[in-house]
């Protein structure tokens, strides 16, 4: 088995765990067949996140189903660096597991909120307020890393800016939803990295 191989073997089962993890929670989130209105995300993030994520994914199966598909935006990295991709992906399922525990039926893939919509602040959202846009930073890394290849580092980038663009209009539903407790919540958090706070009085 050449090097190549086990580098797609790995990033295949890798993704096929972070499909089975979230598909599993948003099957259980998405129970109760409530409708949700996408269109609250703006026109230009409709526009603009799920085609770039889908020519991201266009080049992940590409990789997994034939790397010589990629070879065209392949990276020269040491194999050591390409093999801290699957470092990074446990990290980041590990991470993902523990995120969608704590978010429980409150997952949605978009900004607006359930009817039954909780405030979340226990698990990661104790320290960050997005930590599934987090785990999706991992993943993403952790295939380019696999895979050696810039096309899925900065279709993914570009993704993840997406999504935090997306996530002040979903802050701003939720400030409206949950008001003052929410506020004081997003002043104590960080969005993607905990806060640092001041010792100082």
């Amino acid at each position: 088995m050449d090097h190549e191989t086990r580098f797609r073997i790995v990033l295949v089962a890798g993704f096929v765990a972070m499909v089975v993890i979230t598909g599993y929670h948003r099957m259980r989130a998405g129970a109760t067949r409530e409708p949700l209105d996408r269109r609250k995300e703006g026109f230009f993030i409709l526009a603009t996140l799920r085609p770039i994520a889908l020519f991201l994914y266009v080049g992940v199966f590409a990789y997994m189903i034939n790397p010589a598909w990629m070879t065209w935006s392949s990276l020269p990295l040491p194999e050591w660096l390409r093999w801290t991709g699957a470092f990074v992906f446990v990290i980041g399922l590990a991470f993902l597991t523990w995120t969608l525990r704590s978010l429980g039926t409150n997952l949605t893939d978009t900004v607006v909120t359930r009817k039954a919509h909780t405030l979340v602040t226990q698990g990661p959202y104790r320290w960050v307020r997005h930590p599934f846009y987090d785990a999706m930073a991992l993943f993403i890394l952790a295939m380019a890393l696999l895979a050696a290849n810039w096309f899925m580092l900065i279709s993914g980038a570009v993704v993840f800016i997406l999504l935090g663009i997306r996530s002040a209009t979903e802050e701003a539903h939720l400030s409206e939803r949950f008001g003052e407790p929410y506020q004081t919540y997003r002043d104590n958090t960080g969005r993607f990295f905990p806060k640092l706070r001041s010792t100082t009085r």
